[in-house]
């Protein structure tokens, strides 16, 4: 599936990009489910805010036991100071996870599609196991930005094998909020670790690195059904969407079952199944 091209770029700048692989048909399903499953969701979860200016989720259930479940996520700017809501409802949400892969038929399905197999295959993943799902929405107007982080940070192995699919389903622009990366920047070392004990996250600081800038990094603007497909320690972000249009995206992140994985990762299969692409 992938090219010689491909594969060498993502050796060497540590991502590469499918551009428009995914068909519209498939855009248009997960894209609906989303909103279904927006639209479907209970108001309890107003006061559930998500925001990369703050990692620390000690002692937050609600976060926390997401990872084998699907919760929906509000934008950090969605509420007014008086507690309401600043543009309709659908339009406030973050993202949902993170547990969709599993949990929901339609992105179950789009998730274990043969064509991520061969992906992963392509890239020397011997034994892909699908950890996260999540369904960002980076809404018009108040969509967040998503700081500069390494995703092995959330996903430590030994060795190091997290790889992120990230799926524009939208058009993803520099105007509302396109993923920007550093290349060649996962040759470098990881700068911080995430873990859990008990209820109670840490965020620990591994290297003084410091984190990339629009100066050093690139925008990725892909069209909707594109995929970006990048190395765990590759340093990226997003800005925040202050256009009027959204760039709703769908990411996995897929480790591999020959490496050992951290017991202290926040994210752990204890109740749902660890399965590959196939559904083995």
């Amino acid at each position: 599936m992938l090219s010689k091209q491909q594969i060498q770029q993502y050796v060497e700048q540590g991502y590469t990009v499918l551009h428009q692989a995914i068909v519209q048909k498939q855009l248009d399903e997960v894209k609906a489910r989303a909103a279904k499953l927006v639209d479907d969701f209970g108001k309890e979860s107003e006061s559930h805010v998500f925001s990369t200016n703050d990692n620390n989720r000690s002692g937050d259930d609600y976060f926390l036991d997401s990872a084998e479940q699907i919760r929906c996520f509000f934008e950090e700017e969605a509420f007014d100071e008086a507690g309401n809501l600043v543009q309709d409802r659908n339009l406030c949400i973050n993202k949902i996870g993170h547990a969709l892969h599993e949990l929901d038929p339609v992105f179950e399905r789009f998730s274990h599609q043969p064509l991520l197999k061969q992906i992963a295959c392509d890239l020397g993943i011997k034994q892909p196991q699908l950890r996260q799902s999540m369904y960002i929405f980076k809404q018009p107007n108040i969509g967040g930005v998503v700081n500069w982080h390494q995703d092995a940070t959330f996903f430590f192995t030994k060795p190091h094998s997290v790889v992120t699919f990230w799926f524009a389903i939208e058009d993803a622009t520099l105007q509302n909020g396109c993923l920007w990366v550093e290349p060649a920047g996962h040759l470098g070392p990881l700068r911080e670790r995430f873990s859990l004990d008990g209820k109670n996250t840490n965020m620990v600081k591994l290297d003084d690195t410091p984190w990339p800038t629009e100066d050093s990094g690139i925008p990725v603007e892909v069209k909707a059904g594109s995929i970006v497909v990048f190395q765990g320690h590759l340093p990226h972000y997003s800005a925040p969407n202050r256009s009027a249009k959204s760039r709703q995206a769908f990411t996995l992140h897929v480790t591999d079952g020959v490496c050992d994985y951290a017991k202290d990762n926040w994210l752990q299969a204890d109740k749902l199944p660890l399965r590959g692409f196939d559904g083995a």
